[in-house]
């Protein structure tokens, strides 16, 4: 790799573009595990409360659980597809 092409990478807007959506979605990453330790607290009284879990809530953690994968394979260079809020929700 030349210093032209070194240059060209750092002023490319798209690389610049792309570190902010993706401060964007460690901050809702954060979010989405702060909402799966509340929802396993949850599905856990449940179960000591019923005697079982609740599909709601089951249902709840799944598809958390698939918007954090999302999130992180976009993290990673996995995927160019941002998650939602700029795609669909993720569905169980």
């Amino acid at each position: 790799m030349n210093n032209e092409e070194i240059k060209r990478n750092l002023t490319s807007s798209d690389h610049w573009l792309r570190l902010v959506f993706m401060v964007l979605f460690v901050i809702l990453l954060e979010v989405a595990g702060v909402v799966m330790l509340a929802t396993i607290v949850l599905q856990f009284l449940f179960a000591i409360i019923t005697g079982g879990p609740n599909d709601n809530l089951r249902q709840l953690g799944n598809q958390v659980a698939s918007y954090i994968y999302q999130t992180l394979q976009f993290l990673i260079y996995n995927t160019e597809e941002k998650p939602f809020p700029f795609s669909e929700w993720p569905q169980s």
